[in-house]
């Protein structure tokens, strides 16, 4: 991680700074493609509690005195922003108990799941930051993605994640699944 930038446990004060983050997730979906991700008010403020109330929610903030470009210009700021948001979530993930087309890596261990990762898009090297802190967390790491969102795709091959399978989603809306195994 970059030491202009800290990942603490997000707060409920923090959910219009986090809501801010994923609807700028949400213009970097749609301009690379992927029109049908995070659709429909998803996801809602309640989504986050929810997080947040699990102990699973997680911001990114930039430092004080950082720089950090908005609509092309610099901007010093004078307190700590929050540019990014992520779910850290211990297992079982209900909608990971049946895959299709596949199969986990090792089904029988316990997993943390990454979900609703959100940045600006100019705090670049997000994705990466999240894995290294999730890996001192745990070993055992499981995602998902929708099928359109290509960037989520390579960042999760480069960084070690093996495609597993199909998955489901509460709303039969179907997803990739991944999972990065480190034993030791």
């Amino acid at each position: 991680m970059t030491s202009s930038r800290i990942i603490r446990h997000a707060l409920v004060s923090d959910i219009e700074p986090i809501l801010n983050v994923i609807d700028a997730a949400k213009g970097i979906m749609r301009a690379s493609g992927n029109m049908h991700q995070w659709a429909d008010g998803y996801p809602s403020s309640d989504a986050i509690i929810q997080d947040i109330e699990r102990g699973g929610g997680y911001v990114i903030e930039k430092s004080p005195g950082s720089r950090i470009a908005r609509n092309g210009k610099a901007t010093d700021f004078e307190g700590r922003r929050i540019v990014a948001y992520f779910a850290f979530l211990p297992s079982p993930e209900p909608t990971y108990s049946e895959i299709f087309d596949g199969a986990w890596l090792d089904d029988s261990l316990p997993y943390h799941v990454i979900h609703r990762i959100a940045s600006y898009p100019d705090a670049h090297g997000i994705f990466n930051e999240i894995i290294e802190y999730a890996a001192l967390k745990d070993s055992n790491l499981r995602i998902d993605t929708h099928p359109d969102n290509k960037i989520m795709r390579r960042l999760l091959a480069e960084n070690g994640f093996t495609y597993c399978g199909i998955i489901y989603l509460a709303s039969g809306d179907l997803r990739l699944a991944y999972q990065r195994l480190v034993t030791k």
